[in-house]
Formats: structure tokens, C-alpha cells, sequence
């Protein structure tokens, strides 16, 4: 356990950085399943109406660092060939 007042209060913060990216990353993985979901039962309309905010919290998560933002581009890219797919 750390002992010094700066290891202590770095500590505190890697405590609350931890659970806010947990909390960002639980958000970004369930949206991203509602998509898949939409695109594996053919739903078009649902799919493409998912991709706005979708891509949204992908952009978000990976300005706050919690994903990489190559990563990030990737899942985006991903998504939007399986959804234009579908629609096509």
C-alpha cells in the first residue's frame, strides 16, 4: 500500500479513472451490440438509426483515451461497410 501523500492521492485517481472507463467502455461494447444485433436480424432501418449515435460514443470514448483511435476508426469502419451492406 502506498504510504506517501502523492502515491496516496494517485492512487485515489486511478480508482475513479478506472471506473469512469469501465463505465465508457460497458456504454460503447452494449451500443455496439445493439447494431450488430440490428444488422444480424436484417433490419436495415434500426441498423442505420443506431449508427449515428453509435459512431457518437466511439468518437467519444476514444477522445477521453479510454479506446485507442485507431481502434476506434476501425470499429467505425467496421460497422458502417456491415450496415451499407445490409441496405444494399
Amino acid at each position: 500500500m502506498a504510504s506517501h501523500e502523492s502515491a496516496l492521492k494517485k492512487n485515489r485517481q486511478d480508482i475513479k479513472r478506472r471506473l469512469r472507463n469501465r463505465a465508457h467502455t460497458s456504454k460503447l461494447r452494449s451500443q455496439i451490440k445493439k447494431v450488430r444485433q440490428a444488422i444480424a436480424a436484417g433490419d436495415a432501418a434500426t441498423a442505420q438509426g443506431l449508427m449515428k449515435e453509435t459512431i457518437a460514443l466511439v468518437d467519444r470514448t476514444a477522445k477521453h483515451g479510454v479506446v485507442h483511435r485507431n481502434s476506434a476508426a476501425r470499429t467505425k469502419s467496421r460497422l458502417v461497410r456491415a450496415v451499407a451492406k445490409l441496405s444494399a
